[in-house]
């Protein structure tokens, strides 16, 4: 496989969410997807990855069909990634709230950075294909 840009990976990981998303949902949840989307920067630019995070977990009440969890899976999915090359912020955590709370404050900032880019692809896809 060629290498990929990050902001190739980004898309491509983007939009293989927002595909799962399409063919795996129903109409509500996937309106409430894309409006939990285009809301999650801001959350994490007001509150703090961690905050934004916790607060997807939280809304979610613990059922893994709610669009709150279906978001927080994918920026789990995409946080802590396996990435050899070391571009993941959280490569290899299983739990994105345990790696959060016990990485030092220039990884967490590196990943709010991250998360905060992947989502700018996340939302334009959820859009275009969702909304």
């Amino acid at each position: 496989m060629m290498m990929q840009t990050l902001e190739q990976m980004r898309a491509h990981h983007a939009l293989d969410k927002i595909r799962e998303i399409e063919n795996n949902c129903d109409e509500d949840t996937r309106q409430k997807f894309v409006s939990y989307v285009e809301s999650l920067p801001a959350d994490i630019i007001a509150n703090g990855l961690g905050q934004a995070a916790a607060t997807l977990l939280a809304r979610a009440k613990g059922d893994e069909h709610d669009a709150y969890y279906l978001l927080y899976r994918a920026l789990k999915e995409w946080l802590c990634r396996d990435d050899p090359e070391g571009r993941a912020p959280y490569g290899g955590a299983n739990d994105l709230m345990a790696a959060i709370v016990n990485c030092d404050r220039a990884v967490y900032l590196r990943a709010q950075a991250e998360a905060l880019a992947w989502l700018e692809w996340l939302k334009k896809f959820a859009v275009a294909f969702l909304g």
